[in-house]
């Protein structure tokens, strides 16, 4: 089974991957990253800003995969071109955003509300881009049943490989992914599927697996900032130890206050991570408020400093 971390906006950033793998990567765990999407310049100007993330020198030992939010298919094949001569051998494809900023421009998985642009977008992509061309979607708009028709759609493509997140747009993250759909539609994908959604132990992740022993591989989002070793754990390695987690966030904390050229910026950044990570000590509710206040990096070195004297929970150390 491949383990994929999922592109997540303002937390899966070159700066996470590099900690994120110095920390908690195992062999094959994870088998790549997906970087937050990339929006081709209609000007065809690459801005160097946008492109320092996916810079080959600023991934090493990354096993990286460019996305792109696109619409227009000439565009997409010409960033497609682009990016192949950075090295890069996979590109995924979103059509699973449901922010209302990216879908109310027709991206995303804004792209599922007309089929026919849908199928227009993907013939002129597979038939003039290059190499490996993966996709990531939703079920559809509104109703899961809309899937059959685009799943028609991308049965008609070489995609490498399509990466389901069983929800509509309209749910955006809330409710629960759909399991039940995904199982209907498994078996009508002509291509490897790879599943994405609410995965967030390694006891999931193993009954995941045990569901539906024919995907090619599981991607992971917001677990995988939960649990940073979540992956690791599922290839026999162990839970992450208190220890490992201040070196981890030490290492986010200071690789952001030197991206962005202040420590100000860095706890902004940072506070995103700890929402998802302060579950994990006992009698956090105080500091997490604390935390949450926080505006210059002294005040946040002094919480974070007092989180760590608490023991992790057991469920989780």
């Amino acid at each position: 089974m491949n383990y994929y971390v999922a592109p997540m906006e303002g937390l899966t950033d070159r700066v996470w991957r590099q900690a994120h793998h110095r920390w908690f990567g195992a062999p094959d765990a994870p088998t790549r990253y997906y970087a937050p999407f990339l929006t081709p310049p209609e000007n065809r100007v690459l801005i160097p800003k946008k492109m320092a993330e996916l810079a080959p020198a600023a991934n090493p030992d990354v096993p990286l995969v460019p996305q792109l939010l696109a619409k227009d298919g000439e565009l997409a094949v010409w960033m497609i071109g682009e990016l192949r001569k950075l090295g890069y051998r996979e590109i995924n494809l979103n059509f699973g955003c449901p922010s209302g900023t990216v879908t109310a421009k027709g991206k995303g998985a804004g792209m599922l509300r007309d089929l026919n642009k849908l199928d227009a977008f993907l013939n002129i992509v597979y038939s003039q881009a290059e190499g490996p061309i993966s996709v990531k979607t939703r079920l559809g708009i509104t109703r899961p049943e809309e899937f059959g028709d685009i799943l028609d759609i991308y049965n008609r493509y070489p995609i490498c490989e399509l990466t389901i997140h069983p929800r509509v747009m309209r749910q955006l993250y809330r409710g629960d992914a759909d399991r039940t759909t995904f199982a209907e539609y498994l078996p009508r994908c002509t291509m490897p599927v790879c599943y994405n959604g609410d995965i967030t132990t390694p006891a999931q992740l193993a009954a995941l697996e045990a569901e539906f022993p024919t995907l090619s591989g599981v991607m992971i989002g917001r677990g995988l900032i939960s649990d940073p070793a979540l992956l690791r754990q599922a290839v026999g390695g162990a839970p992450a130890t208190k220890e490992e987690l201040r070196g981890y966030l030490d290492e986010l904390y200071h690789g952001y206050t030197e991206l962005f050229g202040m420590a100000g910026c860095a706890v902004s950044r940072m506070k995103a991570h700890w929402t998802y990570l302060i579950h994990r000590f006992e009698g956090s509710e105080a500091l997490e408020k604390q935390l949450r206040k926080t505006r210059e990096g002294w005040e946040y070195e002094v919480v974070v400093n007092q989180i760590f004297t608490l023991p992790l929970k057991k469920s989780f150390s």
